[in-house]
């Protein structure tokens, strides 16, 4: 058992290990079987079958739950997580979300809402008087903090205070944030997701999701949501995962204090109209994220373009060392303009182009966006 009360670069590293046995590995093996051999009559195993759970993809919890401090469950997706996240809600029952978050969430909500399946309420979460008023018999209230792409964010103490007073429960996408930064269950988010695709597994090599709850009959509603969708780790990417969260305080808080680093030098940069990081003082989310936050502001930041679509579309194209590519949270920075994509939210101004700051160095970093800044002129 790994002691509690430690600090998460401790913690990263030796949770969901194997008991300390002489001779024994000290990392988890992968576990590449679909079968196990079946108990006698009246008796328990651990497992049955892999589509139900497995030694790999409960180490890699085990791990994240103890980051967290809830209880985590792997999914085969980001957008798995989600899915079953939501399949919690009852059948026309009313989900509170952001206006401008992940597109996926978007665009799941807005498919099930069409289908009935749902009522969809969209609101500015980070107005504690809009948001009251929306939860009005509410089941759900969705949110993300940071937000994609534009940063927002939201009060998570605040925001599930009301959410619990009007009888729903709170889902907190924390991406942006990771354990490392924010622990949403702490500030009473009943259920925090996450992309494990992106600072957790770290690498841009695997493709899961998670989700975590201090809830039991929650955690047990996802679990048979789970199997019942076939939404399971497979054990290769949940070993993965697992060696790459490791490393993830070392990872994202190098990436933080680069992007801090960055998002300065960007305000007085030529061509550059406004720069969105919750790490400057003129960011209006700043002073909560000073409190909910902590060991940084998140590897991502955002800019407008003076020129336009066509400015960010060059810039996106004229880097050399940033990725023109989609996704965030990879050892590489990566660089996009975010309406390329129609699934993205009409409030995502067509010039803003994200930016997820990797582990390189910040002068080569900085290097790289002068020059392709200069170039739009």
């Amino acid at each position: 058992m790994v002691p509690e009360k430690l600090a998460v670069e401790t913690m990263a590293v030796h949770a969901g290990r194997p008991a300390r046995v002489p001779g024994a590995p000290v990392n988890p093996p992968i576990s590449l079987s679909s079968t196990y051999n079946a108990a006698r009559e009246g008796e328990e195993v651990d497992y049955a079958y892999a589509r139900e759970d497995h030694e790999s993809g409960v180490a890699f919890e085990t791990a994240l739950g103890a980051l967290e401090g809830g209880h985590a469950l792997g999914f085969a997706s980001g957008m798995g997580a989600i899915s079953n996240v939501l399949a919690l809600v009852p059948h026309g029952g009313i989900v509170v979300i952001p206006p401008v978050g992940y597109s996926g969430m978007l665009a799941a909500t807005s498919a099930l809402a069409t289908s009935g399946r749902i009522e969809r309420r969209v609101v500015d979460t980070t107005n504690p008087d809009e948001l009251a008023s929306a939860l009005k018999g509410a089941q759900m209230l969705w949110l993300e903090t940071p937000a994609n792409p534009t940063l927002n964010i939201t009060d998570l103490s605040r925001a599930s205070d009301l959410a619990h007073r009007s009888g729903a429960f709170v889902v907190a996408d924390s991406t942006f944030s990771t354990p490392v930064l924010t622990r949403p269950l702490d500030f009473g988010v009943d259920v925090a997701v996450h992309s494990v695709t992106k600072w957790i597994a770290g690498h841009s090599d695997v493709l899961l999701g998670a989700a975590i709850t201090r809830d039991e009959q929650i955690l047990e509603k996802l679990r048979v949501g789970r199997v019942i969708s076939g939404a399971i780790t497979g054990p290769f990417e949940a070993w993965l995962a697992l060696r790459g969260l490791r490393t993830m305080p070392l990872r994202v808080k190098a990436s933080c204090a680069s992007a801090l680093e960055l998002a300065d030098r960007l305000r007085s940069a030529p061509g550059v109209e406004s720069v969105i990081y919750p790490g400057l003082p003129s960011h209006p989310g700043h002073e909560i994220a000073k409190a909910q936050m902590s060991g940084g502001f998140g590897a991502v930041l955002s800019i407008t373009l003076a020129g336009g679509i066509e400015a960010a579309r060059k810039l996106c194209e004229q880097v050399e060392i940033f990725t023109h590519a989609t996704s965030v949270g990879g050892v590489e920075s990566l660089i996009e303009r975010r309406k390329r994509w129609s699934a993205e939210s009409d409030l995502v101004p067509e010039s803003l182009v994200r930016i997820s700051v990797g582990i390189e160095d910040v002068e080569d970093l900085w290097r790289d966006l002068s020059q392709a800044l200069k170039r739009l002129s």
